[in-house]
C-alpha cells in the first residue's frame, strides 16, 4: 500500500486547479522544479500518470480525474482534524486566539478585547496577526479560534457577522502633489501605480486597489509587498501609492508619507468570523461581547452570506 503525504496531495490539487505548474507553484509559494519533482514522485509511487504535459500547459489524465474527489476529501479531513486538535488544545488552556490583519477591527476590536478581558479574567486573549487576507485561512487551519476579517474575502467554511465599517484612505509620499489636500477622489490617483501583493487572494487585491475603477479602467500596478512595512516603504520612496483603512492612517505613521481620506469609494466592512456551525463556549462568550458592542455602535451585525463577483478588468503583473 502506498502512503501519501497530504502536502503532496495539495500540490496535485493545485496543479489540477490551475492547469499549470508555474501558476500552482506561485500559489503554493514553492519553486516550480520542486513542485514538478513532488508530482513526479507521486506518479511514480502510484505507478500512474496523473497529468499530460502539453504545449499549452498540463491536463489531467483519466486516472488523474479519478483521484480528484478522494484527494479533496482526504485533504479536507486532515485539515479538519488538525483544526480540531489545535482548537481543543487552546480551549484546554483557556486560551482564545483572536486573528486579525494589520489593524484588524481598529478601535472597535481593541475595545472588544478590553471589555471581554475584564469580564473573563480566567480566559487568556491572544492576538494573532496574519499576512494580507490570511485570517480566513488561519481559521480554517485552526491557527485562530475567532478573527476579525476584512471583506471581501473567501468565507467558505466560516460563519461571519459584519460588526464595523471604516472609511478607506490613501497613502502618498510627503512630497506628492496631493499631500497638501484634506481628502482626495479616486479619479485623482487614477494614474498612480498601486502597491499590491501575491500573498492575498485576487479578489482581495482587486478590491483594495479599486479594480475596476469607476470608469471601468484597471489601475496601474506598482511594486509588490509582503506586509504593511514593505508597503509603506514603497509609498515613502514615491514609487507608488497604497490604500488602507482609517485606523491604519492613525497607527501606521511614517515620516516620509501622509494619509488622506478617499471620499468617493465604499468603506471597508469588518466581520467577526469563526469556523463551524457550533462555536466553542469560549468563542460563544467572545461573540456575545462583540455583538453587544457592535449594537452600541449601531452596526447591523447581520450574517454575511458570501461574496459577489468583482468584475475586475485587469490583473496585477504575473
Amino acid at each position: 500500500m502506498t502512503d501519501v503525504d497530504t502536502r503532496v496531495l495539495r500540490y496535485y490539487l493545485a496543479v489540477a486547479e490551475h492547469s499549470s505548474f508555474t501558476r500552482a507553484a506561485e500559489r503554493l509559494y514553492v519553486s516550480q522544479p520542486s513542485l514538478s519533482r513532488q508530482i513526479q514522485r507521486l506518479e511514480e509511487d502510484l505507478g500512474i500518470r496523473l497529468f499530460e504535459r502539453t504545449s499549452r500547459g498540463v491536463r489531467l489524465t483519466a486516472a488523474g480525474e479519478a483521484l480528484l474527489p478522494s484527494a479533496r476529501q482526504t485533504v479536507e479531513d486532515w485539515r479538519r482534524a488538525v483544526r480540531d486538535v489545535r482548537t481543543a488544545a487552546a480551549a484546554g488552556s483557556r486560551l482564545l486566539r483572536i486573528g486579525f490583519v494589520a489593524t484588524g477591527a481598529g478601535a472597535f476590536g481593541r475595545r472588544v478585547r478590553d471589555v471581554h478581558a475584564a469580564r473573563r479574567p480566567d480566559v487568556t486573549l491572544e492576538p494573532k496577526r496574519f499576512d494580507w487576507g490570511g485570517e480566513a485561512e488561519a481559521l480554517r487551519q485552526g491557527l485562530a479560534d475567532v478573527a476579525f476579517l476584512w471583506l471581501p474575502t473567501d468565507l467558505s467554511g466560516l460563519r461571519t457577522e459584519v460588526v464595523a465599517e471604516e472609511p478607506r484612505w490613501v497613502a502618498v509620499a510627503r512630497t506628492h502633489a496631493l499631500a497638501g489636500r484634506a481628502d482626495v477622489g479616486i479619479r485623482e490617483v487614477a494614474d498612480e501605480p498601486v502597491v499590491w501583493t501575491r500573498k492575498a487572494p485576487q479578489q482581495w487585491v482587486d478590491w483594495w486597489a479599486v479594480n475596476p475603477r469607476p470608469d471601468g479602467s484597471a489601475p496601474r500596478w506598482g511594486p509588490e509587498n509582503d506586509n504593511v512595512e514593505e508597503m509603506l516603504e514603497h509609498v515613502a520612496t514615491g514609487s507608488a501609492i497604497c490604500f488602507g483603512t482609517e485606523s491604519m492612517a492613525r497607527y501606521y505613521a511614517h515620516p516620509d508619507l501622509v494619509w488622506r481620506r478617499v471620499r468617493d469609494i465604499e468603506p471597508l466592512r469588518i466581520a467577526v468570523a469563526w469556523p463551524g456551525e457550533k462555536p466553542s463556549p469560549l468563542v460563544r462568550d467572545f461573540l456575545a461581547t462583540v455583538r453587544e458592542l457592535a449594537a452600541e455602535n449601531g452596526t447591523n451585525g447581520g450574517e454575511d452570506g458570501g461574496e459577489a463577483g468583482n468584475g475586475r478588468t485587469g490583473k496585477p503583473p504575473a
